[in-house]
């Protein structure tokens, strides 16, 4: 025994030691001798049933049973790792017992079970204890049918306070911000961070509006005051979004979702507030992941087409050019309704695969148009934000004009405010290398977005589309009628081409007509239509003008 490791005992089957090697003794209570003493008593209390099940597993079976068990020695506890062996004796049943101290390896163990569920940084619950929490809480709930909130924040102003002051001083700011924010809640209220400067906060039991104002106050009030970080004062706010269970999400996915997207409606609407999500105010479209599944399938199996809108001249009534329209036939169901499908795309990122295609087969379909016509025509596609922003955006357009033998005039892009005024530098820089090819830029939805007409002096636009919102109640409406007055007196002036987007009867483009618009776009003067539709009609009106 006193060659059998760090602690040897020897047993009876009830567990009290009839023999102890010197060193366990020495380990374990140093003054006193162990014979005569239950094991049990060694033990730390939590630990006791596992050592009484284990001494039972032992004498049942008389083979090697293995446990790990906290024991009590004069100054602390250590893990053990306990190997019992019982065997038959004229006596009775004995046990042999060693153990090796695995204390180190225990810490080692509980430290990267701590690193796995913790941010490093704050010390906080990390996104992958978060979501354990909020399972729990959900079925706690479930039993008790009392709700809870969510909260998710994030620091107004701390990306310039990283990007002036440098990552030591953000990190630093971080683990105040923390601190202060785990002063603002209850014991039974969990904090995580979740990347960056986000946190998100989960409440038991918090449901009631004025509650959750009350908390979110709190929060607020505590980033506002000064982060005295290396002798800099620094400030910064936070924006504060929360969902409440059961009531805006019955899971812990919908829950964060609907919490984040109050929070950015906050960040939209002043920063340093509390927005609780609203299902009815929001009106947010549920993310349709078998749809998404099916998009990328659609790509795979040609479902996508395009069909074109005629531009014609308000005068002559004269086809001049065609908008391309994307559109998807799925299998089954029929036309999908591209406000379904292109937000969807724009987010995935499917929307740069897609416009490139549309760029290639609208310039390529226009040569067809130009043939069935006998005369030069235009098409239109639309630029989504994120192909703006693609690095091989100007490539895409010149392998279109290049692949389809195309002039750049007759290639038009129509892109919205928001695009220009996101980023107007790189805006300028891709306008100044788009029109320097002879193509045209148009501004869609004119009127409806940021309406700053800097960008009409600074960018190279060529026309501009006269939002439908405008056109549907002419001539009747006084304003509709003053709008776009001013819209088409200031393209005038200007020199610049106008559309109007949904003429759909004969005093709209009458009125639009004798006030200078350029160019209509309406039912009025042709739906959307297959190529094979549209080449028939250029085809007749190519026989009459030579008749």
């Amino acid at each position: 025994m006193e060659l059998a490791g760090e602690l040897a005992l020897r047993l009876d089957k009830e567990g009290e030691i009839l023999c102890a090697s010197k060193r366990a003794t020495a380990m374990l209570v140093a003054d006193r001798p162990l014979v005569g003493m239950s094991l049990f008593e060694l033990v730390q209390a939590p630990d006791r049933h596992a050592i009484e099940a284990a001494l039972r597993q032992s004498v049942l079976s008389l083979q090697l049973t293995r446990v790990s068990v906290r024991l009590v020695t004069p100054t602390t506890a250590l893990w053990f790792e306990l190997q019992m062996l019982a065997y038959e004796t004229a006596a009775g049943i004995e046990i042999l017992l060693a153990g090796r101290d695995i204390s180190s390896q225990q810490k080692t163990e509980e430290r990267l079970r701590h690193m796995a569920t913790h941010d490093e940084l704050t010390n906080l619950p990390n996104r992958t204890l978060l979501a354990d929490r909020l399972r729990m809480t959900i079925a706690q709930s479930r039993r008790t049918n009392i709700g809870f909130s969510v909260i998710t924040l994030d620091l107004d102003g701390f990306k310039k306070v990283n990007d002036a002051l440098g990552h030591t001083v953000g990190d630093a700011l971080l683990r105040i911000a923390a601190s202060r924010l785990r002063l603002t809640l209850r014991d039974v209220d969990t904090l995580a961070r979740v990347g960056g400067d986000e946190f998100v906060a989960v409440l038991p039991g918090a449901v009631d509006e004025i509650e959750i104002h009350n908390v979110a106050r709190r929060m607020i009030s505590a980033m506002q005051l000064p982060f005295e970080i290396n002798g800099n004062s620094l400030y910064v706010s936070t924006s504060i979004g929360a969902a409440v269970y059961p009531i805006h999400g019955d899971s812990d996915v919908k829950l964060l979702a609907h919490a984040d997207t109050a929070m950015y409606r906050a960040k939209e609407t002043g920063k340093a507030r509390c927005i609780i999500y609203n299902e009815a105010t929001f009106n947010q479209i549920e993310h349709d992941v078998p749809m998404e599944a099916a998009m990328f399938e659609a790509v795979r199996n040609g479902e996508f087409l395009l069909h074109y809108q005629p531009i014609v001249d308000a005068d002559t009534r004269q086809i001049l050019g065609f908008e391309a329209l994307m559109r998807w036939m799925r299998p089954g169901i029929g036309l999908v309704s591209p406000n379904q499908f292109i937000p969807m795309a724009e987010d995935n990122g499917l929307i740069n695969l897609l416009g490139a295609w549309v760029l290639k087969s609208a310039c390529v379909q226009l040569k067809q148009f130009e043939e069935a016509a006998g005369r030069q025509l235009y098409v239109s596609v639309n630029v989504s934000p994120r192909q703006f922003r693609n690095d091989q955006f100007l490539e895409m357009v010149d392998e279109a004009l290049a692949y389809a033998g195309l002039e750049g005039h007759q290639l038009l892009l129509e892109i919205t405010e928001g695009i220009l005024m996101s980023d107007p530098e790189h805006a300028e820089a891709l306008l100044m290398k788009i029109a320097s090819r002879g193509v045209r830029i148009a501004i869609d939805d004119f009127g409806t977005g940021y309406s700053s007409l800097i960008y009409l002096k600074r960018f190279p636009i060529a026309a501009l589309k006269i939002d439908r919102a405008f056109i549907k109640d002419l001539p009747d409406s006084i304003k509709d009628v003053a709008i776009c007055n001013v819209i088409l007196s200031l393209a005038s002036h200007l020199s610049l081409l106008t559309v109007a987007e949904g003429v759909e009867n004969e005093q709209q483009l009458e009125f639009l007509s004798a006030q200078g618009c350029s160019l209509i776009q309406g039912f009025h003067t042709g739906h959307p239509m297959m190529p094979a539709a549209l080449i028939d009609i250029l085809k007749a009106d190519a026989v009459a003008l030579q008749n």
